[in-house]
């Protein structure tokens, strides 16, 4: 089992967070884990990324060339990150901003409207969340239970009052994954 995961975006989307999660999950599952941020010379709206390997043997290399996944919140990380998701692999959007559609029919891709979720659940800035649910189920490779015990880790004490907002936009994104698996 080996997860190679890109999550991209602008500076602000809660990028460095997702990375995050994933890793203090898969720590939290007695998983190997790498967690390598990388920023654009911008801070706040500029671009940024990282790459999470999760295995469950010793992780060679944190560097993500051809990921087995890629979560994506921006046109930009759509152009620089589609084409190198590996064959099979797993590509998620925010379709909310990313306008771009995949014309690759060897890997699965999944748009989410999760900037709509997350304000209907009254909160924009979960997005990111939304999205990483879906990932969760889409790939099974974490338990859900794992992110939410993560997300005291990740959200400093002072936002402990965010985790269920941040559980239920996991689980909307999770079901949408579920339901478009049953049609």
């Amino acid at each position: 089992m080996l997860e190679e995961i890109i999550i991209a975006g602008f500076g602000g989307q809660g990028i460095m967070s997702m990375g995050q999660l994933l890793a203090y999950a898969g720590l939290h599952e007695g998983k190997n884990v790498s967690w390598l941020p990388s920023y654009g010379p911008e801070q706040r709206g500029g671009t940024a990324n990282c790459a999470v390997v999760i295995s469950g043997e010793p992780v060679g290399s944190p560097l993500v060339s051809s990921p087995s996944a890629a979560i994506v919140l921006n046109n930009p990380s759509f152009e620089k990150f589609e084409s190198k998701v590996r064959q099979g692999g797993v590509l998620i959007t925010n379709s909310s901003l990313v306008t771009v559609k995949s014309a690759r029919n060897d890997i699965r891709t999944i748009e989410i409207d999760a900037t709509g979720i997350a304000n209907d659940l009254g909160n924009g800035r979960v997005a990111n969340m939304v999205l990483l649910g879906a990932f969760i189920e889409s790939t099974g490779i974490l338990d859900y239970n794992s992110l939410i015990e993560s997300l005291k880790k990740v959200l400093s004490s002072d936002k402990h009052h965010l985790i269920d907002l941040n559980r239920l936009a996991l689980a909307k994104g999770a079901a949408i994954v579920k339901e478009a698996s049953m049609s």
